[in-house]
């Protein structure tokens, strides 16, 4: 097998998307990490197993109409494998295993056909000591964005996925790519006060465009690099409410085709205002967990620019 991901929006030839069969039992309180499963499970609207396959199969008959060829986990008993971007994720021809929470360590396992089609000097293990997840990695040319926490209660952070020391050796296994690190904010309790991922709160989308949470951003420097480097016409701000319902999550099949949630007008609007297709999927029960339609995904392989 082939990988090849240079950005987010380059034409897609293959992807693994995660899978909503035996996803086990609701959670309890005590076992969740992420506040927005948190706030379901309180509020007795945690998503059924059900609805979440039809959204998902739902998602990958869109991607198959667009001539994308579709990879699903094999699939674990009683294991939630929903967000396959967290496990592992493509830079260049680089297939990066992620060091993902403990609760979820199995779920690299049901890609093992995967991996075993990969030339294992493409494949890298990060050191004990990185913590990172793919949703905390976004792709565009020559950068690398990547989200992370740095404050010193990291460890008591359930919802911080990144650590300084993933971002180092990011660099060092990509010295050519110029690595933007942006601090974002966290709560193990509040959705609207946690950005769980970099693509929780911001997306490159289309032609050097970018849909992103200002708030998101605990560093304001770190922010205005991002109006800098894109230019006012090219960004479109949601709030923190917007951020937690996860409208930045959509996913790119090339520059002009976008997969997004049907409910998320605003976003929609303004990316048809580029010429972008949207293809409106109904989502909305995924996104109790925290992710959406990028978080779901694994792109393998998308065609140069």
């Amino acid at each position: 097998m082939e990988l090849n991901v240079n950005n987010e929006t380059s034409k897609l030839l293959s992807v693994v998307l995660g899978i909503a069969k035996s996803t086990g039992p609701v959670p309890k309180i005590e076992e969740c990490y992420d506040p927005k499963s948190r706030q379901h499970i309180l509020n007795e609207t945690y998503p059924k197993e059900i609805d979440m396959h039809c959204e998902m199969e739902g998602f990958a008959t869109i991607l198959m109409k667009h001539n994308v060829k579709v990879f699903r986990p094999d699939v674990l008993e009683n294991y939630n494998q929903i967000f396959s971007r967290d496990i592992g994720f493509v830079i260049e021809d680089k297939f990066i295993i992620s060091n993902i929470l403990p609760e979820r360590s199995r779920e690299i396992e049901a890609l093992s056909f995967i991996l075993d089609a990969i030339d294992n000097k493409k494949i890298i293990n990060l050191p004990e000591n990185c913590h990172l997840e793919g949703g905390d990695v976004i792709v565009h040319n020559e950068y690398l964005f990547v989200g992370t926490y740095t404050g010193r209660d990291y460890s008591q952070i359930q919802t911080a996925r990144t650590n300084i020391n993933a971002i180092e050796y990011l660099k060092s296994l990509f010295p050519e790519k110029q690595i933007i690190s942006f601090h974002l904010i966290k709560s193990n309790t509040d959705p609207e006060k946690n950005a769980l991922h970099l693509d929780c709160c911001l997306q490159t989308v289309g032609k050097n465009k970018v849909v992103v949470c200002p708030e998101a951003f605990s560093n304001k420097n770190e922010y205005s690099w991002i109006i800098e480097h894109f230019g006012d016409n090219n960004i479109l701000e949601i709030s923190l409410k917007e951020m937690s319902n996860m409208q930045c999550n959509f996913f790119s099949i090339s520059e002009d085709i976008v997969v997004s949630e049907k409910g998320f007008s605003k976003v929609n609007q303004w990316l048809r205002s580029f010429d972008i297709t949207v293809e409106e999927i109904d989502y909305k029960e995924i996104s109790k967990q925290g992710g959406l339609l990028r978080c779901s995904t694994l792109p393998l392989e998308r065609v140069n620019k």
